[in-house]
């Protein structure tokens, strides 16, 4: 029920009558396929009876017999195939909305629930739970509630046109077979969530081991990493072996049921032509009444199965949407303005986890048009103090302001708007180097990436590839050199003009040469803006000019 209350937003949007006036169009277009379905017999019914005699199959052929039984199956399926192409829109717009809101549910999450999720697990939940969901609205909407409307509509046509033991043996027969379907169903799910569970696990290992690729080789640890996925396979196999027997449990199962309550009333029947009491007809419209209704049965079994199956697929997904926001903007917060690019720290406290202090009592100032370098050794919470600039984490206690401007009362993005940064690890779109430069402000110009590859001392290499700035960079931007990739970073960072800045490691994957080119190209940069640098040495301080004022922030016994 929660399920479908989620869903029923999506399929009876308030603010799309288009979409309203398909959904109802497509019932009712599903109610006239399913009554023409219920004359269908009758008609077939017709056309034998009229051939047992033999004095009328010498005079005539019952032409309008044939025809009425023939454009009834015509427009039972023209009104079927109506309804599908109508309701697609509805139900392809639910997908779409549902699974851009789960996406934009996860950007909103905090950086510290990405870090603690495994992106191939995670992106297989989603792509499941969409899945799903097309499931449930297919098989729901068009299969399991026909079905059982079709199921009424026979069980009173056989009780009120013969006798009370055809209705009896029919209903009694569906009803066994759909507690058996729902027994044995619910019996097997577990099956099916430990072999998801073991999918997701060894889709994880997998990416992983693909994205440390370059790791794997260098310590040659292939069969280690065959090992560790070969595991979690044969954990699926057998999870697998399982589910299958359980399956084949339930199939065996709905053919016994079916086969025995289509004998049952197939005997009733030929013993009603036998007394005469019936025609060779009605035991053929009996016979097609049952085949009609047993043919969807079958595939009820299946969309049963599909259904749940959806359902727990779907039901990670509404996890995934439950989790709570860490980081939200204030109530009534306001736009970010920065008109000089001051930055303030006050008194800034702030741990991972309460046995991991990182920062204690923190304060100090970057005027506008200053650079402030920190340095010191790794772990001693530099690249946090960029995270907590862009408001990735919240500070526990103390204060971080722009321009008087606590970051804690303006929303998030137009903070992270205000401040561009060149990362220590620098991650590229598996997408083209024009695009990964363009990233820093999606609306520039080609003139414009150039500009900022020139200034990045990127240029000239990006032009000396085969497809020049439409290289693909690879996953994670594997294809370029970790200088390379630094330099499309500053190249987008330049693009994006932030008036605050802030280089974390920004040359450390450099040479010396490349190193002095791109200290220039950063002195460039951050002519009379606000800039933070973040280094391990004092040698990577050295991109300032002369006029601009520097002050210099080390840490003191690997805590700052």
């Amino acid at each position: 029920m929660k399920t479908f209350k989620f869903l029923l937003k999506y399929l009876w949007p308030k603010d799309r009558a288009d979409l309203r006036i398909r959904g109802l169009l497509a019932m009712l277009c599903l109610v006239i396929s399913k009554v023409i379905n219920i004359f269908v017999p009758f008609f077939f019914k017709g056309v034998v009876d009229q051939l047992s005699v033999k004095e009328q199959l010498l005079i005539v052929v019952p032409v309008s017999m044939v025809l009425a039984y023939g454009l009834a199956r015509v427009f039972q399926m023209v009104f079927g195939e109506l309804r599908d192409f109508i309701f697609v829109k509805v139900s392809q717009n639910t997908q779409r909305k549902i699974a851009l809101e789960t996406f934009q549910h996860l950007h909103e999450l905090s950086l510290a629930f990405h870090l603690e999720r495994q992106t191939g697990g995670l992106s297989r939940a989603i792509d499941r739970g969409v899945r799903g969901l097309q499931f449930v609205l297919t098989f729901m909407t068009f299969n399991i509630v026909p079905t059982i409307v079709e199921i009424i509509l026979v069980t009173l046509v056989l009780y009120f046109q013969y006798d009370l033991s055809f209705a009896i043996i029919t209903f009694g027969t569906i009803s066994f077979y759909i507690v058996f379907t729902l027994v044995i169903t619910n019996w097997r799910t577990k099956y099916r969530q430990d072999m998801n569970l073991k999918d997701s696990e060894a889709n994880t290992k997998a990416i992983d081991s693909l994205i440390n690729y370059e790791t794997v080789k260098y310590f040659v640890n292939e069969k280690q990493e065959y090992a560790r996925y070969d595991e979690s396979l044969k954990e699926y196999e057998l999870s697998a072996n399982k589910s299958q027997g359980s399956l084949s449990i339930l199939n065996i199962g709905q053919a016994t049921i079916i086969g025995s309550g289509l004998v049952s009333v197939m005997l009733l029947a030929a013993k009603g032509v036998v007394r005469q009491e019936l025609t060779i007809g009605d035991l053929v419209l009996v016979n097609t009444f049952l085949i009609q209704l047993y043919l969807p049965l079958n595939f009820l079994g299946f969309a049963y199965r599909e259904i749940r199956q959806g359902l727990v697929d779907m039901d990670k997904m509404f996890e995934l949407m439950a989790v709570k926001r860490e980081i939200q903007d204030a109530e009534g917060a306001g736009d970010l303005h920065v008109t000089k690019g001051m930055v303030e720290w006050k008194n800034v406290s702030f741990s991972y986890a309460p046995d991991r202090q990182i920062l204690k009592n923190i304060s100090f100032s970057v005027k506008p048009g200053e650079t402030v370098a920190i340095v010191g050794p790794s772990g001693a919470g530099k690249s946090t103090l960029s995270r907590l600039m862009y408001r990735f984490y919240d500070v526990q206690k103390g204060s971080i302001s722009i321009d008087g401007q606590n970051i804690k009362q303006v929303t998030q993005h137009s903070l992270r708007r205000s401040i561009g940064i060149v990362p220590q690890d620098t991650v590229l779109f598996n997408d083209t180097i024009e695009y990964n430069i363009r990233y820093g402000k999606i609306s520039s110009n080609f003139e414009e990436v150039t500009g900022a590859a020139r200034l990045a001392r990127i240029h000239d290499f990006i032009m000396s590839l085969p497809l020049q700035y439409k290289s693909m960079v690879g996953e994670r931007g594997l294809k370029l050199s970790g200088g390379e990739k630094q330099r499309v970073a500053i190249a987008r960072t330049i693009l994006k003009e932030s008036p605050i800045l802030i280089f974390d490691e920004a040359t450390s994957a450099l040479d010396s040469k490349t190193e002095k080119e791109i200290q220039t190209s950063m002195r460039a940069v951050s002519q009379g803006k606000t800039t933070l640098v973040i280094a391990h040495r004092l040698s990577t301080i050295g991109f300032r000019p002369s006029w601009m004022p520097i002050r210099f922030w080390c840490s003191s016994r690997g805590k700052l």
